[in-house]
């Protein structure tokens, strides 16, 4: 079953015409706009035979609630996106994040980190909307995440396929002093509590970043960003799994 949703900014448009070409249905650009993003993506309309329509400014900020910066696109929105390139046995799950632009920031990480897939709990957590794909540069549109409704189950069923699991907690040791290697899930929590006692019960482990100034602690997306990084950083250097 699809629908159709609508994106804003060049970045989101850009990686949809790149990365689901099928996808798009059209695209709306503000009058007036020319330079090279403008000639990107009229290239790439006119290769896959989508609809290009110059407007006025004013009926793109009527279509788009945030910053376009004159670009929009409807997309037809599938049940399931495909699965992505990125590494299967590196999986984020996210807890009660409700700030759309902290799960764009978010997701922008995972994809640089090459995550394979993203869990998203479903019940008080933000959906991916045109706002948290416009934060996410685009990268929503290329990283896997699946709407999770029980947390716990999510990770069982991770737990009894040989993953090992661990949440981002600010009483948890270095990151850097735990195998981040093989197969592993990172669990972020929301932005006022954290992760759910189930949750932290279920993980193998808690991880931390520690801080070294007088704020006691990270926004979620960059405690992300740090995290995952921090597991690049030691699978470029090992070649050894669990």
């Amino acid at each position: 079953m699809t629908g159709l949703r609508k994106i804003f900014g060049f970045h989101p448009v850009h990686e949809a015409l790149r990365h689901r070409p099928g996808d798009v249905v059209r695209v709306w650009a503000a009058e007036g706009k020319a330079g090279r993003r403008f000639q990107t993506v009229e290239r790439l309309c006119r290769s896959q035979g989508v609809e290009l329509e110059r407007v006025p400014a004013a009926d793109l900020d009527r279509l788009a609630p945030g910053v376009h910066n004159g670009f929009v696109a409807e997309l037809r929105e599938a049940e399931r996106k495909p699965a992505g390139d990125g590494d299967p046995t590196l999986v984020v799950l996210l807890e009660d994040v409700q700030d759309p632009r902290n799960l764009g920031a978010i997701l922008r990480a995972c994809d640089g980190a090459g995550v394979g897939r993203v869990l998203v709990r479903d019940r008080g957590s933000a959906p991916v909307s045109p706002a948290a794909v416009k934060a996410s540069a685009g990268a929503a549109e290329w990283v896997p995440v699946e709407r999770v409704t029980n947390s716990a189950i999510a990770l069982e069923r991770l737990k009894a396929d040989g993953y090992w699991i661990y949440g981002a907690d600010a009483g948890g040791a270095p990151a850097w002093t735990v195998d981040l290697t093989g197969k592993i899930v990172l669990c972020l929590g929301g932005e006022e509590s954290g992760l759910r006692a189930r949750t932290r019960g279920l993980c193998d482990g808690l991880i931390a970043l520690p801080m070294q100034g007088r704020i006691d602690s990270l926004n979620v997306s960059a405690a992300a960003a740090a995290l995952l990084f921090e597991a690049v950083r030691q699978r470029l250097g090992s070649t050894s799994g669990r």
